[in-house]
């Protein structure tokens, strides 16, 4: 596993779990990382954010990915180091992601469920943050 020399920032946290969905399908799509890097431009939580971080993020999900409890390992950071009122904010980021290329694959719908569980996102408001990321990205 890649040390990490100081605890995530809640953007890294953000930014992990956007990389993670991406990743999940083991097919990094472009629309998915024009989708993580639009996130990061454009949202005002990435603010202060060094873009350049993504790649240390994306390497470190990468390296967790290759471990047996990587996941857990993942989660475990994500929880640590994410303030719980973003909860909602990373499912939802998570949930563009997913949604960015058009098409959900099944093991990016399992991972969603994951997050779901892991960060504890109300049944009710985890189906409003999709319903509102598959209005986002309608095609006519």
């Amino acid at each position: 596993m890649t040390e990490v020399s100081h605890p995530l920032s809640p953007q890294d946290c953000l930014v992990a779990v956007m990389i993670a969905v991406s990743m999940s399908d083991e097919n990094i799509r472009t629309a998915e990382l024009v989708k993580i890097d639009s996130a990061v431009n454009m949202l005002p939580i990435f603010a202060e954010y060094d873009g350049d971080r993504v790649r240390v993020m994306a390497s470190m999900v990468a390296d967790l990915f290759e471990q047996e409890d990587g996941l857990d390992a993942l989660f475990g950071l994500v929880r640590d180091n994410l303030p719980e009122r973003l909860f909602e904010t990373a499912y939802a980021l998570a949930c563009d992601v997913a949604a960015a290329d058009g098409t959900l694959q099944e093991t990016e719908l399992r991972l969603l469920e994951e997050i779901r569980y892991e960060l504890n996102i109300d049944r009710l408001h985890a189906a409003a943050i999709e319903r509102g990321a598959r209005a986002r990205h309608l095609s006519v």
